[in-house]
């Protein structure tokens, strides 16, 4: 075969398997194994030739035994049985607990991976340097990567990707979870891990390379450091005995240090030598004794074995620091959630093998469900789908509609409908609570797109409004910021303008308001104050940040102004906006739920009435 090219290591897509090192090397081992095969065969074959031709042929059948052999027989059979019953759970339980799949049993490929275009390109480099690791080696002097670690939110494809990697190198990919590795028995997890390995360098030097996969890795590799031993007087004082409960924390903590230094050790075996290299090595040793030095048999290094492990993990910072160094773990992918062009393309990958009405192949509808979906990993939306699909079957329909994906996200999201009977009073305060949000959302939303309106109870949502943005942003400004808080105020200020006083409906919507407002004045400098309550604790970001700025007298006297403030201007809105409010009310009373175009066409009836009466 031709050797490549060694710019082709660059390229975007997949090495063919005729160019391939590791295709290379599968047909040479293929061919030597026959040729073994044909020895053997021979061997025999001339053996029986040999036996015909002597005039004493070989004689097949069972042996004649004498009674009392075949009695001792069963019962050692008998004995042997029992005890390898009771050793069985011992003996077994340092295999290595991988499933292990052969290229024809993974039916992903790269073409199934989608929305994830930057972090797929380095993966596609990354299994050409695999695929042509002897090419690298001895032409350029490089090592290729012999571990990456994909890390990444739960359901952004991590697993996904690296099944697609074995399928397109067609090559052994051996699956194992962390957990698998752990034992009852002392030493068994080491010993598992060590099996594991040397599967993976078998399999790596019978078909040309193969590809780990150790799912959570972040279970069997936790940072060392973080271990701490309890003082002695705090268990004394607890009434516990005296150096109990120390020697139980460093027994864990060497426990768990001496997985992770097996691990390590692993890591560095791909240059281990092989049984039969061993061997032929030890034969040369003892034949070198007798031997000159200029005379002794020539020992060859041991070939690398060709394996690329993969580990996957949601929590990257609690892996041993030693593990991310070169040599191990080369480089390290991050799979994070999808933005809308990624979401777009795993929308119309999974619309194409799923059954949907001719609505859903219309542009405008698919780019509304990429901004629907926000936040959303390929696996969730997928169930979306799935999800939608099952509320067609209910309505007996064989194609999902686009109500039936706003459904099924509503359901997801929040919880199934519940029927309840509200009084007449207090359904007219829900409907008017989120008339109010929707009114406001659509005069002060700055490019909002209203998606659901409803009275519906769901889970402990009385009501709702679902609207999204109908640009993707990663930033706010304070006036976008200012405007979630005026929605925020929308159901409240509604129920005052209309009945005098508020009820407990809006507890959530407050909390909300005020969580917005204090980072407004804890975080991004937004109150009159450069000064951030981060500064304090990086890692209090969140309802930790929040606690620290209402703690504060000028921080909550600043979150007080701005929620004020914006009460106020949603009152003045609201009330020179009363006739949307009541079309939309009027309507959730007729309806229970409004969906997408329904709130925008009844608001727009509404202007135009009153266009025409103040004309």
């Amino acid at each position: 075969m031709e050797q490549m090219d060694v710019r082709e290591l660059g390229r975007s897509d997949v090495l063919s398997g005729a160019t391939g090192d590791v295709a290379r090397y599968r047909e040479r081992y293929r061919i030597r194994r026959i040729a073994r095969i044909g020895v053997v065969l021979a061997i025999i074959a001339a053996f029986f030739i040999y036996r015909l031709a002597s005039g004493n042929p070989v004689q097949f059948g069972l042996p004649t035994l004498p009674h009392w052999i075949t009695d001792y027989a069963v019962m050692w059979v008998f004995i042997l049985v029992i005890i390898g019953g009771a050793l069985a759970p011992v003996l077994f339980a340092g295999r290595s607990p991988h499933v292990l799949y052969r290229p024809s049993e993974i039916s992903v490929g790269f073409d199934d991976v989608v929305g994830i275009g930057v972090v797929k390109d380095e993966v596609v480099k990354t299994l050409n340097l695999f695929l042509a690791y002897k090419t690298f080696q001895d032409r350029m002097g490089g090592n290729s990567r012999r571990a990456i670690l994909f890390e990444g939110p739960p359901g952004t494809g991590k697993t996904y990707m690296a099944k697609a990697m074995a399928r397109e190198a067609g090559v052994p990919f051996l699956f194992v979870s962390s957990s698998a590795f752990q034992s009852m028995y002392y030493g068994q997890t080491n010993r598992k891990i060590r099996s594991y390995f040397k599967d993976l360098r078998k399999a790596a030097r019978r078909e040309g390379g193969a590809i780990g996969f150790i799912e959570e890795i972040d279970a069997i590799a936790g940072a060392r450091s973080g271990m701490r031993m309890d003082p002695g007087p705090r268990g004394l004082l607890s009434g516990a005995i005296p150096g109990r409960r120390q020697v139980d924390k460093a027994d864990m903590r060497e426990g768990i240090a001496g997985v992770v230094n097996e691990l390590l050790i692993q890591m560095q075996s791909f240059d281990d030598p092989s049984r039969t290299q061993k061997v032929v090595g030890l034969m040369k040793d003892q034949v070198n004794r007798w031997l000159p030095p200029s005379a002794q048999l020539r020992k060859h290094p041991p070939a690398r074995a060709n394996v690329l492990v993969i580990g996957a993990t949601n929590r990257a910072e609690n892996l041993d620091p030693a593990l991310l160094r070169p040599g191990r773990f080369d480089r390290s992918l991050h799979f994070d959630l999808p933005g809308r062009a990624g979401r777009r393309e795993i929308i119309d990958y999974y619309l194409d093998k799923k059954s949907h009405t001719e609505e859903l192949d219309k542009e405008d509808r698919r780019d509304q469900l990429a901004a629907m979906t926000f936040q959303y990993s390929p696996v969730m939306i997928e169930h979306l789908f799935d999800e939608a699909l099952v509320w067609s079957l209910r309505e007996g329909r064989d194609e999902m509609s686009w109500n039936d994906l706003q459904q099924a996200k509503l359901t997801e999201e929040i919880g199934l409908k519940q029927p309840v009977e509200y009084t007449e009073e207090e359904k007219r305060t829900i409907a008017t609570h989120e008339a109010g949000h929707a009114v406001v959302a659509y005069l002060v939303g700055t490019a909002r797109k209203l998606e659901v309106l409803s009275i519906i109870k769901r889970a402990d949502a009385l009501g709702l409004l679902a609207h999204s943005a109908t640009e993707e942003r990663f930033t706010k400004t304070r006036s976008e910021l200012v405007a979630d808080i005026h929605i925020s105020f929308g159901g409240m200020t509604a129920e005052e303008l209309f009945f005098g006083e508020s009820g407990t409906g809006p507890g959530s919507d407050l909390s909300a308001a005020t969580a917005v407002a204090a980072n407004m004045v804890g975080a991004f400098g937004m109150a009159n104050s450069l000064v951030s309550f981060m500064a304090i604790d990086p890692s209090a970001y969140g309802p930790g940040l929040i606690g620290r700025v209402l703690a504060d007298d000028e921080g909550r006297a600043a979150v007080e102004r701005i929620l004020n403030q914006a009460k106020s201007d949603v009152k003045q809105l609201l009330d020179h906006n009363r006739h949307l409010v009541v079309a939309l009310r009027d309507a959730l009373l007729d309806r229970d739920e409004l969906v997408g175009d329904e709130i925008l066409v009844t608001l727009r009836k509404a202007e135009l009435e009153q266009a025409g009466v103040d004309g």
